[in-house]
């Protein structure tokens, strides 16, 4: 403080100017109330005095300490809102790594269960087709066997035809007779 009072008294306008404008008979100042220095210092520490008696200086080292707390706050909330943030980063790429590898785990399921599938699709194929052959090759000798049938039905009927106008021409009326009930006969032997 003394030394604050010593540099306002030798910061004065007038002992700047140096000692030929300036008319100090009692020392450094003359402490008369027509000189301004004088006035303005007593007015500069009255003023201090106030500044003082009102606790400013306590208020603003409050204000100041407040501030400096709150900026403290706010820089461990800042902190801990960064760590925050690293954190939900951190277990996002963590989600984002366990979404891809699962994706890629769905991905070789669907590929592995469509190779399957076309496997079992294509053994199925290869039986239906065995299937269809053999019901085609079935139906063909069934046909062939129906028409192999018909074609010794016709003959024979034919031949049955063919003989009985033989017969007929060549044979008499008792004959004829005769061979029918042997017919008859061998017909109901064979049936029984």
């Amino acid at each position: 403080m003394r030394y604050m009072l010593a540099l306002m008294l030798f910061a004065t306008p007038a002992f700047a100017a140096g000692e030929e404008g300036y008319d100090a008979p009692h020392g450094l100042f003359d402490p008369s109330l027509g000189n301004t220095d004088f006035v303005v210092l007593i007015g500069f520490l009255l003023f201090l005095a106030i500044l003082f008696y009102f606790g400013v200086p306590a208020m603003l080292g409050r204000m100041l300490d407040q501030r400096a707390e709150g900026i403290r706050a706010e820089l461990d909330e800042a902190r801990a809102l960064r760590e925050e943030a690293q954190t939900l980063l951190a277990s996002y790429e963590r989600r984002a790594r366990e979404v891809e590898e699962q994706s890629s785990r769905i991905v070789a399921e669907a590929r592995a269960s469509a190779e399957e599938a076309a496997e079992l699709a294509k053994a199925d194929i290869a039986r239906s087709i065995t299937r269809r052959l053999a019901a085609a090759e079935d139906q063909i000798a069934s046909a062939e066997a129906k028409a192999s049938r018909a074609v010794r039905d016709r003959a024979a009927s034919v031949a049955v035809a063919v003989a009985a106008e033989i017969i007929a021409g060549q044979t008499s009326a008792a004959d004829q007779n005769k061979m029918i009930d042997e017919a008859i006969d061998e017909v109901g032997q064979r049936l029984h």
